[in-house]
């Protein structure tokens, strides 16, 4: 079954393994360039010699400890570990700038220690990366931060991709780098175009949308609780963040997908399941002396509930019999007042006037009938012999008249039991006699028999369809249908059966006095039902039982309840119904447009909400911007960096995207760096090892005197800064 609908797993978190820190011996005394790739997602530091960097999440942790009751800081991995350090996680990113620098602080410290580090001063070069276009005053902290904390010698910027783009294009020889191209940045929190030519970013000419992996996985996030309203497990953005890496992919084509996953056999065949955990049932088993004893205990209980609801409607039916018999005197000693007396009595007992008391009897008088019809409609037997009322034959009086009352109740609850039984007895004999003429009529028939029902089922389909569409059209009010009703409703209000100067009087209100007032307003109430609807529906039940039983041509698909409950194939399969007892299949949740959903917001935000420019609109933007020369030495070298770079899919969806703007004899390359997470720190190390480093780096004698906004203009760095050397 797992193999079958394609289940994964999610995996499970596991414990980080703390590693002590470096050996600082080899680098001590020595102007080793330090290398550090201070990502939203993940921190990326080590010395420009080394193979590979130490990597971690770049989040920190301040929270006091439960058992201990001390403040701890955690840095990376282990703030996913405990409960108290998630809720207390912070990174230094807000997005795609640099704000919070107590946590950029406590994790630059975590990198010094974890290099060994052990002087008073980083005695080292730094060569740290910026976003593009990055704000100066954040720029100005940082080098703050670096000079006067750490005291570092000198320290120098530069945009990851770009050195991304430096290490996998590296030069042959000792010739400087002169290499051509157009780099596609994936980052967490935004996506970047930037022009190289001859070496250099062209940093003017560079574009950034607001999406990146955060967004999408949040968007992600949003889709799954759109579909699963009521999941049974919370879903994270960790969750979803892996869910992103993991399942999703870009389409060439997105309209052209969708058209195809149209049918429900593709659209199950393209999707993922995911399996949360869950914890299954405990089923008890009891032995069949248990069981016997709780049956019991529950046949008890209910003899009991039945005693005790008798108990009370016949207090209920005797309370109502009191009222009754009170009102009725009350309305009988009519004539025996003045008018004035008469009327000050009825407002002392909360009536207007003589037809509001008459409505209260009756609708009393009403309710009587049907509290008793609900009595004789139980399935008590009739009684052997019928009960005896001996109070009812002796005069009233004060003592036995509660008692009197109640026999006159049970007497007429009898009567009334006896009279629905002969009348059941009478309707049985007519519905046998119905029944007889039908079969005969079937026998000698079949094909008129079953034809008559069926014109009959599609005459009160069609009435029961109209009622609905009527329904509809009512909640749209610029419907013929919505305006009709307020017609009717202004006609109403301008009833001319009560002269004008009596309505301003506060006149009485003569709706209902005429039978087609109630027929308007069951056209003007749409929440009212129809008494016409619910005959509807029971006659074209009794027919369907009767095609089903005699007509082998019509079958369960064409019932009133099959067709007005069955769901599309599409729909089914775009989200299967699992048994409320599944527990298993309730905590699964079923990817399928949403895996190549989220990775199109990056060529059309406005599908996510974000009012933005998509990367195709992007990068026609940016080529716009150069001759047909210059672009055909752009797009023979497309490089795209970043962890949303090695979605399946990309590279096809940016050919399809950037193949139309281009003559077709521009020759097209799009390549992904050869590790998408760790070259932008390999090519920092690359360049940090050549001889041009020193030169591009501010010194601490000129932060002193410069002040943190000081940074030099060379070809990997930002030259957007109003302040430059």
């Amino acid at each position: 079954m797992a193999e079958q609908l394609n289940i994964i797993y999610l995996p499970t978190p596991t414990l980080p393994v703390p590693a002590g820190p470096d050996s600082y011996d080899e680098h001590r005394g020595k102007e080793t360039p330090l290398i550090i790739d201070n990502g939203a997602t993940n921190l990326r530091y080590g010395f420009a010699t080394s193979a590979e960097p130490h990597t971690g999440p770049n989040v920190i942790a301040k929270f006091k400890e439960r058992k201990s009751n001390k403040q701890l800081l955690i840095f990376g991995e282990g703030v996913e570990m405990d409960s108290g350090a998630r809720a207390q996680a912070r990174n230094p990113w807000e997005g795609d700038v640099l704000l919070n620098f107590d946590a950029l602080e406590n994790a630059l410290d975590h990198a010094f220690i974890q290099l060994g580090i052990d002087t008073d001063a980083v005695a080292h070069p730094v060569l740290m990366t910026e976003r593009l276009c990055s704000p100066l005053h954040s720029r100005a902290l940082t080098s703050e931060l670096m000079f006067e904390q750490y005291s570092v010698p000198s320290l120098a910027y530069c945009v990851d991709s770009v050195m991304s783009f430096y290490h996998n294009n590296l030069p042959a020889t000792s010739n400087p780098f002169v290499s051509d191209g157009l780099v596609v940045s994936f980052n967490t929190a935004s996506t970047s175009v930037i022009p190289v030519m001859s070496g250099k970013g062209i940093f003017s000419h560079a574009k950034r949308i607001p999406w990146g992996t955060s967004q999408a996985s949040e968007y992600l996030l949003k889709r799954i609780q759109l579909k699963y309203p009521n999941f049974p497990t919370r879903v994270t953005s960790t969750h979803t963040t892996w869910m992103l890496q993991s399942l999703c992919e870009f389409s060439p084509d997105y309209s052209a997908l969708l058209r195809e996953l149209k049918d429900p056999i593709k659209l199950r065949a393209s999707e993922r399941v995911l399996q949360f955990p869950f914890n299954a049932p405990m089923e008890v088993e009891k032995t069949e002396e248990e069981l016997m004893r709780i049956a019991e205990r529950r046949k008890e209980q209910g003899k009991k509930l039945q005693e005790m609801a008798a108990a009370k409607r016949i207090e209920k039916l005797l309370q109502k019999e009191n009222d009754l018999q009170y009102l009725t005197d009350l309305r009988e000693g009519r004539g025996k007042e003045g008018k004035k007396e008469w009327t000050a009595k009825l407002q002392s007992e909360g009536f207007e006037n003589d037809a509001a008391l008459d409505a209260a009897i009756k609708k009393l008088d009403d309710n009587l009938k049907r509290s008793r019809k609900k009595e004789v409609d139980g399935d008590d037997p009739e009684p052997a012999e019928e009960p005896s009322f001996p109070l009812l034959d002796t005069p009233d009086a004060d003592e036995g008249l509660k008692e009197k009352r109640k026999q006159k109740l049970l007497k007429a609850g009898f009567e009334a039991r006896a009279r629905a039984r002969r009348e059941k007895e009478r309707e049985k004999e007519e519905r046998e006699a119905d029944e007889q003429r039908e079969a005969e009529e079937r026998e000698e028939n079949p094909q008129g028999w079953a034809d008559r029902l069926r014109r009959e089922h599609e005459t009160t389909m069609g009435r029961i369809k109209e009622r609905t569409r009527r329904k509809v059209a009512l909640t749209d009010r610029k419907s013929a249908v919505a305006q009709a009703r307020m017609k009717n409703i202004a006609s109403l209000a301008a009833d001319d059966r009560v002269p004008k100067k009596r309505r301003k009087g506060g006149g009485e209100d003569m709706f209902g006095a005429d039978d087609a007032d109630w027929a308007i307003y069951r056209k003007i109430n749409i929440a009212a039902v129809s008494s016409d609807e619910e005959d509807d529906l029971a006659r074209l039940g009794l027919v369907e039982q009767k095609l089903l039983a005699h007509d082998p041509t019509f079958t369960h698909a064409q019932t009133y309840h099959s067709m007005t409950t069955q769901r599309s194939a599409l729909l089914l399969a775009m989200r299967p119904q699992y048994e409320e007892g599944d527990v298993e299949g309730n905590t699964r949740i079923h990817l399928n447009t949403e895996r190549w959903r989220v990775c199109e917001a990056w060529f059309q935000p406005s599908m996510a909400g974000v009012d933005s420019a998509g990367l195709g609109e992007v990068l026609q933007n940016v080529l716009a911007r150069f001759t047909d020369t210059e672009k055909e030495r752009l797009v023979k070298n497309v490089f795209i960096t970043g962890a949303p770079s090695q979605l399946p899919g990309l590279i096809p969806r940016l050919r399809s995207t950037l193949r139309p703007i281009l003559r077709p004899d521009m020759q097209l390359e799009i390549v992904r760096a050869s590790n998408p997470s760790l070259d932008a720190w390999k090519g920092m190390a690359d360049f940090a090892q050549t001889s041009d480093f020193p030169s591009v780096g501010v010194s601490k004698a000129e932060y002193e005197e410069w002040g943190g906004e000081r940074i030099r203009r060379w070809w990997g760095g930002n030259w957007n800064s109003s302040f430059v050397a």
